[in-house]
């Protein structure tokens, strides 16, 4: 194929390559029918040094099933060999509600007691398992004032 008959007035790049395809720079070449890589659970695809696993009907119910027994994310992703936004993907496609992240609402009440009794945003976060950004969030919501930054409490005794 003469790329130069095609075009009028061929701009620098295109010279380029249609002088390298003219040559014989380029080299044609079919993908294979089947995946290069597969495992137990079927078929991998390799794509830009990422291996893309395949969940099959009956994996993705199990996920669903460990995810409303209470499994994370992360837990389900590392269970399945997937990334947890996958497994996200998986039960968004099912219509199964994800569980709100952050602090439980029970434990609004009691975060606020800590923090107001000295704790910092990051030691609360801690005690319940969430972020510090969680805690400000409830904490800021339930109308208590954020110390600034490093800040705490002088404690009288």
């Amino acid at each position: 194929m003469h790329l130069r008959r095609e075009f009028e007035n061929p701009g620098p790049a295109l010279k380029t390559v249609a002088s390298r395809l003219s040559r014989g720079a380029y080299k044609r070449c079919e993908r294979p029918s089947e995946p290069s890589v597969a495992d137990s659970r079927g078929r991998v695809v390799r794509a830009v040094g990422k291996t893309q696993t395949f969940l099959s009907a009956a994996e993705v119910d199990e996920l669903v099933a460990l995810y409303e027994q209470g499994m994370t994310l992360a837990q389900l992703g590392e269970r399945f060999g997937v990334y947890h936004r996958t497994v996200a993907a998986h039960l968004v496609r099912r219509s199964v509600p994800m569980r709100v992240r952050g602090l439980a609402e029970e434990h609004s009440s009691e975060a606020v007691r800590l923090y107001e009794g000295g704790m910092t945003l990051m030691e609360v976060g801690l005690h319940f398992g969430v972020s510090q950004g969680a805690v400000k969030r409830a904490v800021a919501a339930a109308g208590a004032t954020i110390r600034p930054r490093g800040r705490r409490p002088l404690v009288t005794a």
